[in-house]
């Protein structure tokens, strides 16, 4: 199994049980063709570099995971036909030095989600 990480940009216009839904939707996806979901890093609204549908603002998700590579065809055309999703990035990672850099960015979404639940619970 090959390391990959997929950014998505979700409408600024759905209410954050909508972007949630969303980003359970491409995790659902990511269980059925049996890849490896490592962490999640919900970025938040952010402005985008350019309009893109008449959208100058955006939710950003990044899902690091590990799959085959028939399994990035369909995580793909799922983005791809769901309309609240902007626009999308996949990332794949195979030498020495990418998979530590994945390692890294994995580590540090880990921990920075272990933070906000421990501030959460004081």
């Amino acid at each position: 199994m090959t390391c990959y990480e997929t950014l998505f940009v979700v409408k600024p216009t759905l209410t954050e049980e909508e972007t949630a839904a969303q980003i359970a939707k491409i995790k659902d996806v990511l269980a059925k063709v049996d890849a490896e979901l490592l962490a999640t890093d919900d970025m938040g609204m952010r402005r985008l570099a350019y309009p893109v549908d008449k959208n100058e603002r955006g939710y950003y998700t990044v899902l690091y995971y590990k799959a085959n590579g028939e399994a990035i065809a369909e995580i793909e055309r799922n983005l791809k036909i769901n309309e609240d999703v902007i626009k999308f990035l996949t990332v794949k990672y195979v030498k020495g030095k990418e998979v530590a850099q994945f390692d890294k960015l994995v580590a540090s979404a880990n921990t920075e989600k272990k933070e906000e639940s421990a501030s959460e619970e004081a």
